[in-house]
């Protein structure tokens, strides 16, 4: 595995998409990655505020969005349609060969609708299957595939899908073929103590340690699944994971939490 050429999955999400400014900046992070990279994008706040001017009020738990048929439009039209185009036409446009891409695309991500129990997240999807050689030959093209948080169902039902879920089951997809470097970019600079004390970034976290502040309400809120995820990906093989407000390049080494 160690001889495996490298592979950067990064995933962008939260507020940042929403500033033009700070993407452009995540953006040109991610460019600057050396060799093979996937990037992975939410962008739930947007699809929040489209909601919300079409007085559909969104509903979360524990970070994870309520889907009925109404809301899985606006998620397809916000992050396959909107965000996906502008983030792919971004980076082709300074010379990254990127392809936007949902799951439902060459069938690269299949899902099943989650069980309504024990809370009925509607039209959620749970990745079941991910076509690695299909992802692997866009890789090796020399294309940068850019996921936006959509699969489906492989008969043709679309599903919102969770991107820190999503960038975890392709770098465990991928792990017999790269040697894997995870990132999870969004709004904190990496996990904090204190929600109101951005200078509070926790620099190390491990399995133990997050159970603990997940019982005590030290980390909540979105951060739940990104962490459960990030934790899940370490019992299953990568190594390390990032999580911070900027892309972490050779030349960046910003504040950030590292996750073993």
């Amino acid at each position: 595995m160690k001889d495996n050429p490298a592979l950067h999955v990064v995933k962008i999400g939260g507020a940042l998409i929403d500033d033009p400014e700070k993407l452009e900046e995540l953006l040109n992070g991610f460019a600057s990655l050396p060799g093979n990279k996937i990037l992975v994008h939410g962008g739930g706040k947007q699809a929040s505020a489209l909601s919300s001017r079409l007085g559909l009020q969104p509903i979360m738990v524990e970070g994870r969005r309520i889907t009925d048929e109404a809301t899985l439009d606006i998620a397809i039209m916000v992050y396959a349609g909107l965000l996906n185009k502008r983030i792919s036409a971004w980076l082709n446009g300074h010379r990254i060969r990127a392809i936007g891409v949902s799951g439902a695309d060459l069938n690269l991500i299949v899902s099943h609708k989650r069980s309504p129990e024990p809370i009925d997240f509607g039209f959620v999807g749970d990745v079941d299957q991910i076509q690695t050689d299909r992802v692997i030959q866009i890789i090796q093209l020399g294309w940068v595939p850019v996921f936006c948080a959509i699969t489906y169902d492989g008969k043709g039902q679309l599903l919102n899908t969770n991107a820190d879920t999503i960038a975890t089951e392709l770098s465990l997809a991928l792990l017999n073929d790269y040697n894997i470097h995870l990132q999870y970019i969004s709004d904190t600079p990496g996990v904090l103590r204190d929600l109101n004390d951005r200078t509070s970034t926790i620099p190390f976290l491990e399995l133990k340690n997050y159970q603990a502040f997940k019982k005590n309400g030290t980390i909540g809120g979105g951060m739940i699944p990104k962490l459960d995820n990030a934790f899940l990906a370490i019992d299953q093989g990568i190594r390390s994971i990032w999580i911070s407000d900027v892309v972490r390049t050779p030349d960046h080494q910003a504040k950030g939490t590292l996750i073993r």
